[in-house]
Order: C-alpha cells, then structure tokens, then sequence
C-alpha cells in the first residue's frame, strides 16, 4: 500500500491522472488534489526559466516578476549567482551589491564607503557584501587596526596574520567557514548538507557518489549521463542494450507502454508520450491523438535538425 494526500493505494492504482503510467522512481507532483508524473507536471504546471526558459523542477528563484534556475540568476553585470547573496534591483536588473555600489560611484571613479558614505582612497575592506573604509574596524583576535588585507570568517573581521593562524576551512558552495564535519571532494572542502548531488540536489551524506569535471553526481543520475541505465527499472545495464527515442533498456524491459507486450529492437514501434507504443496498439488511438503526436515528432525532428 502507498500512503498520499492522507489516502492510502494500491501500488497499480496509484499512476499518473494524464498518462496513467506509474511514477518513475517514486517520484511525482500534486496539484489541486491530483498527482503528476514528472513529464506531464511540467508540461502542464511547471514555471520556465527566465533566463534559460527551460522547465524549473526543485529548487526555484522568484524575483524580478519571474522564477529562475539558481544557476541562471545571476548579476547582470559580473555574473556572479546571486541565489545565495541576495541582490538589488536597479534599472529593471538584478546586480550583485558590489556591481550597484561601483555603479553608484562610477562618476567618482571611486568605492563609497557604506559607513561614513565618503570616498575610499585606498584599498576597501569588504564586510558582510559592503564596503567600507578599513580604519572603520579592528582585528576581533588582536585588536589592530584593519586594511584591506582582512578576512571575514563567522560574521568577525580578522587580520591576515591571525587569519592565517585559525586555518577555518571554508565551504565551496556557501563560501562559509565549516566548524563540523567535513567533506573533501572535487579540490574543495564542504559542509555535509551542501555537498549534494548536481542532478537533484540530494546530498551524498555517507553514500558513494561519482565526480566529472568540477561536479558530483549520485550513482543513478551518474550513469543515466555518462553511462546505460534502463529506463523501466532505473538500473544499470550490464551485457546488452536496446536504445531507442534517446533512452536504454534492458533487453527484457523494452516492451510496448500501452499493452506491454514484450517488443525486439527491430520491431516497428511509434513514440507515444515518449514511450515506445507497437503498431497494434498505436492504430488503436483516436485518430485526432495520432495527428498530434506526429506533429510533434515532425517539430522534434525540426529542431534537432536545425541544431
């Protein structure tokens, strides 16, 4: 039994209310009291990116009368992410609080500081995303008068030199010191909660996860990228491998979506909700359905040909 909603299902009966088909690795959307497959929310319900203007699943930016990635939100001028940092509107742009404070003193050619709000000569000391005049402030450890050569760690301004003694390792994705357990991975040090996968955002804590490049993944979104992984059981296939309409099988799992009749790799099929349907099956369709559909297989095929 699956318990949703405050209802309890039978596993068969609780499928997606548009396709009917369960939901892949358990994971599905309610709207309005009725559950969605990842695919159909989106298409139906999800917000698009207004940078990117792709689907948003997970974690969503709202501001600037629109939803943005994490990734996409960024200063329009320096394009640093602003996800985390905050921002502030100007001209209809979302910058980061230092690109607003040089436009602000671009006349003077100079930073002001955000004290005193007088001009900085020398170098600035940033402090919480501001800036100000280094004599403003003293070393929290050994009470000497700052420069621009200090460090911020836990919300305390340190010189350099008692910066150099605490050695806080700081965290590659908050960029805040870490005062517990630590992760050492892709060259960086992390907090375990921040460490995650960069597929669904889910952290690793204990389990194994891959590394490409600069990111880490978990072993199913991994292989799903970089290796064969079938889409019905959401394993990783070992010896054979039917590939078809941009996904992999297991040579016992590629069957026909509608009847689940067991199909080969050459056995004619056409593309129903980006499934394989066989040909009995898929004449059996209402005939306006059928027109749809190949319209937009006809456009996918546009599209990719144009790339």
């Amino acid at each position: 039994m699956i318990q949703a909603g405050g209802q309890l299902w039978h596993r068969e009966c609780f499928v997606c209310v548009q396709c009917f088909q369960p939901f892949q690795e358990g994971i599905f959307y309610e709207f309005e009291k009725r559950w969605y497959c990842c695919h159909d929310y989106n298409i139906m319900f999800a917000p698009s990116c207004g940078k990117c203007r792709e689907f948003i699943t997970g974690r969503i930016i709202k501001a600037m009368n629109g939803s943005w990635h994490p990734d996409c939100f960024k200063c329009e001028i320096c394009q640093a992410s602003l996800s985390e940092t905050g921002f502030i509107k100007s001209a209809n742009r979302a910058l980061c609080r230092q690109c607003d404070a040089q436009e602000k003193s671009s006349g003077l050619g100079q930073y002001v500081c955000h004290k005193c709000h007088s001009v900085i000569n020398d170098g600035p000391l940033k402090y919480k995303s501001e800036v100000y005049h280094p004599y403003h402030f003293n070393c929290s450890k050994c009470k000497v008068e700052l420069n621009s050569d200090a460090r911020e760690v836990q919300e305390e301004l340190l010189c350099l030199r008692c910066f150099d003694r605490t050695k806080v390792a700081i965290c590659g994705a908050c960029r805040r010191p870490i005062e517990e357990r630590i992760v050492h991975a892709l060259g960086k040090a992390w907090h375990v909660e921040h460490f995650v996968c960069a597929m669904c955002e889910k952290p690793f804590h204990s389990n194994h996860h891959y590394e490409k490049g600069d990111k880490a993944y978990c072993e199913i979104h991994y292989h799903q990228l970089y290796g064969n992984t079938c889409f019905v059981c959401n394993s990783v296939i070992i010896g054979e491998v039917f590939s078809a309409l941009n996904k992999t099988w297991c040579v016992d799992h590629f069957a026909c979506a509608i009847c689940d009749r067991r199909m080969k790799q050459k056995t004619p099929f056409y593309e129903f909700d980006k499934k394989p349907a066989c040909k009995k099956c898929y004449k059996k369709l209402p005939s306006e359905l059928r027109k749809r559909l190949k319209k937009e297989a006809e456009q996918t095929k546009k599209k990719s040909n144009c790339l």
